[in-house]
């Protein structure tokens, strides 16, 4: 029975493994090139542009603010939902905030 059963085909010290590497690439790297001609380029298309997506994450962002404040002022400190959305219910909060 053989003790050593490398393949042949491997390579056995640091410079045969990178000499094989780039060979290995050079052939991939070939391939590539014989195989654009004949092959159609695939442009990908978005279905929602990026832009668009800009605009969704500002609006979804300042909904899920007004639905936060809302939760947490109606449901969380026991106040009334509506209250949230007026601007006497803000100044009283920015003035126990600043102590004036």
């Amino acid at each position: 029975m053989n003790v050593n059963n490398l393949n042949q085909d491997q390579p056995r010290t640091r410079e045969e493994y990178k000499r094989a590497k780039i060979e290995a690439q050079q052939k991939n790297a070939k391939k590539k090139v014989e195989a654009t001609p004949n092959q159609t380029i695939r442009v990908r298309t978005r279905m929602i542009p990026i832009w668009l997506r800009l605009v969704l994450l500002v609006v979804f962002m300042v909904l899920s603010l007004f639905a936060g404040a809302s939760v947490g002022y109606g449901l969380l400190g026991g106040g009334e939902v509506a209250e949230v959305f007026k601007e006497s219910t803000w100044t009283h909060i920015l003035d126990l905030v600043n102590k004036k």
